[in-house]
């Protein structure tokens, strides 16, 4: 018997997230989802692992029926190892690119909410400029951030950022660092991602 996903009415990741954990647990998944975005995702998760999926178009929703074989979905991602110091990921801003702001930010909410997700997971996370916002009272990362931190993920926001958009008092995850750390630990990294 399938394992029924509905993944209708989730935003990028949460169908691929959910789908990725029903696959860990059953050897046949039926996924519902209600873009084609979704669709397209679910189905390369799928097919990236070697099983094979059958789409099917209903009135409520696109189903994908996936047969596991190959790479169990439990097994962590291919990737290629930093080399001689931690994965850092560098959050220059509280958005991802350049362009609509609301893209940007809803953008950012799904790259750290991945975040607790994928592997390998980055030993640090550094916040620069209006970065530092998604680490203070309010941010809509900040229980991702928490999450990251309890596993061990250093968080390292800038003091003088903090100090420059007055939000010292308002820092809710992570230690408020200073250059030289944050220089030294990006100098000192196997691979930074900067954002």
């Amino acid at each position: 018997m399938s394992t029924i996903v509905d993944a209708r009415g989730r935003a990028c990741p949460e169908p691929v997230i959910m789908t990725r954990r029903a696959l860990a647990e059953s050897a046949e998944v039926m996924v519902i989802v209600d873009n084609t975005t979704a669709r397209e995702n679910v189905a390369g998760l799928a097919r990236s692992l070697g099983h094979n999926v059958r789409v099917e178009e209903r009135a409520d929703g696109t189903y994908l029926q996936i047969t596991a074989k190959g790479v169990p979905a439990s097994a962590p991602l291919p990737t290629a190892a930093p080399a001689g110091g931690p994965l850092v990921v560098l959050f220059a801003a509280d958005t991802i690119g350049r362009g609509s702001e609301e893209l940007g930010g809803v953008l950012v909410r799904s790259f750290v909410h991945t975040l607790t997700e994928v592997q390998p997971c980055p030993e640090v996370l550094v916040f620069l400029n209006t970065g530092v916002r998604l680490v203070v009272e309010g941010s809509p990362v900040l229980e991702d951030l928490r999450t990251l931190a309890g596993r061990g993920v250093r968080l390292l926001a800038c003091g003088t950022c903090l100090g420059y958009l007055d939000l010292k008092e308002r820092v809710a995850v992570g230690a408020v660092s200073n250059m030289y750390t944050i220089a030294e630990t990006l100098l000192s990294a196997g691979k930074v991602v900067a954002l």
